[in-house]
């Protein structure tokens, strides 16, 4: 029984008491580069998700043949190869979403969100556990994205996933959308107005003044 409420704990935990963006504030720079529209949002926690998953499994399977003195590099590489992959399959399949979101693929490699759980969890945990560790931190980085990204393109473009969703009698009526929205700084804006949610409703991570 213990087992369960601990792998329960390890994939719950993520999506909101210890989300990785908004506690741990691990993953900011991605939230600030593709978040100005939803799709792009989307496809990058999807990515990230496949990516932190397998790579947990992979290390976890082989921490005990890892010399210590070289572990990072073995992280970087097993996380390199999947980000490989990744990438080519969006070329293939979603060649849009790869191309808007560019580089930012490949940056998946420099995550901190995925050295951070490579090191503290995949390398001390059996590979079943460190799986529901990378889908739950994958989701809930995930989340945070699509969550700016929907506020963003809906207030800054009035649009969501490229369609049109403000009613045109709204602009006709003289509403303007926000151009702010698609800028970068509001990205941290929106994601801090997420944090003051989430503390709020999680009160045992309120500080004590």
């Amino acid at each position: 029984m213990a087992e369960k409420i601990n792998t329960k704990r390890v994939f719950l935990n993520p999506l909101s008491k210890d989300n990785p963006v908004v506690v741990q504030v691990l993953g900011i720079c991605s939230v600030l580069a593709v978040t100005a529209k939803l799709e792009p949002a989307i496809v990058m926690g999807i990515s990230v998700i496949a990516v932190l998953a397998f790579a947990n499994v992979i290390i976890s399977l082989i921490r005990n043949t890892i010399p210590t003195n070289i572990r990072i590099i073995v992280q970087l590489v097993v996380v390199a190869g999947l980000v490989v992959i990744v990438d080519q399959v969006l070329k293939a399949f979603a060649y849009d979403a790869s191309k808007q979101l560019s580089v930012f693929i490949g940056l998946i490699i420099t995550n901190c969100i995925l050295m951070g759980r490579l090191e503290a969890f995949a390398m001390a945990n059996k590979p079943w556990p460190s799986f529901l560790d990378g889908i739950g931190n994958g989701l809930g980085y995930a989340a945070i994205l699509v969550i700016v990204g929907f506020f963003r393109e809906l207030l800054g473009s009035g649009t969501l996933l490229g369609y049109n969703v403000v009613p045109q009698c709204f602009y006709d009526a003289g509403y303007v959308n926000n151009g702010l929205m698609i800028l970068p700084p509001m990205a941290l804006i929106v994601v801090g107005c997420v944090i003051w949610v989430q503390r709020s409703i999680n009160k045992d991570l309120q500080e004590n003044d």
